[in-house]
């Protein structure tokens, strides 16, 4: 007796973000490298959700944002701009509206109070140097490209421009958003688009472990209020930033400080403090188990 044909099992699409904590630390890694990790809907959404993690788990000390593939991301994805734009604009001008969404995350990226670290392979585009920009500190292989490539598209660079600004400035921004510019190596660094070059892949997974070992010597609570303080005292008046930095201290130094005053008259380390090596970065972004 002939049995039916099963349908085979629909396996399981992979994550668009994977996202690993160790020591802390969450790894998100994009990981759709057939789009060069272009910041689909489905990406955006689980980069929001990693930063929403990131700031409700106290126990998070740092983000780290990289690509698949070697590719850190090729900016926003030019197939759902044309399923917008056949939309039309009608009463909520669903580009306009989709756009300011993405500004959103934006947002609540620059504002998380834990450090966040861009690690850029191959090129970071559009949105993805806005992804960077966003970062505070940002490592990338010599040969890693930025560029604010919109205008090459006959669009612009709209909610990643206040990050691109905050990070370079607007005379370094104009250059690079009406020009195409691609910037890479030594000219990213004298830009401020990076922060510090290794010579590839291998050489940026131990750079970055240097990079999260120096953050994981920080007191974590005492990076989450120190990256706030900062962006306030942008904002306040000089008394008030003052204010607020007088009560933060007073807050520190009845937690973390304690044990970081301790352990330094014992010429010991903190009971916070962790360690990376490059073997433990490159497992923590692998796209496969």
């Amino acid at each position: 007796m002939n049995q039916a044909v099963q349908p085979e099992a629909a396996r399981p699409s992979a994550p668009a973000v994977i996202v690993r904590e160790v020591q802390g630390v969450l790894f998100a890694t994009l990981n759709a490298p057939s789009t060069r990790n272009a910041l689909a809907p489905e990406v955006v959404a689980a980069l929001d959700a990693a930063v929403a993690r990131a700031e409700a788990d106290g126990a998070v000390r740092a983000l780290v944002l990289r690509g698949a593939g070697g590719f850190f991301c090729a900016g926003g994805n030019v197939g759902n701009f044309r399923a917008r734009l056949d939309a039309g604009p009608g009463g909520d001008d669903p580009v306009a509206s989709r756009n300011r969404e993405f500004g959103y995350f934006m947002q609540r990226l620059a504002a998380l109070p834990v450090p966040v670290v861009a690690a850029v392979e191959g090129a970071a585009m559009g949105g993805g140097m806005g992804l960077a920009c966003a970062a505070d500190i940002v490592l990338a292989t010599r040969d890693a490209r930025f560029a604010l490539s919109e205008t090459t598209l006959g669009i612009i660079a709209a909610q990643i421009a206040p990050f691109v600004v905050a990070r370079i400035g607007a005379a370094a921004t104009r250059r690079l958003g009406l020009s195409g510019e691609r910037a890479s190596g030594d000219a990213a660094v004298a830009l401020g688009l990076a922060d510090e070059l290794a010579a590839d892949g291998a050489a940026l997974d131990a750079l970055l472990a240097e990079w999260l070992t120096r953050i994981c010597r920080c007191g974590p609570q005492a990076n989450r209020a120190f990256k706030p303080l900062v962006a306030r005292a942008a904002r306040l008046p000089q008394g008030e930033a003052l204010d607020e930095a007088a009560r933060l201290f007073a807050q520190c130094m009845r937690g973390e400080g304690a044990e970081g005053i301790q352990a330094f008259r014992d010429k010991r380390d903190a009971a916070w403090v962790a360690r990376f090596d490059a073997a433990a970065v490159r497992a923590a972004q692998a796209t496969q188990d």
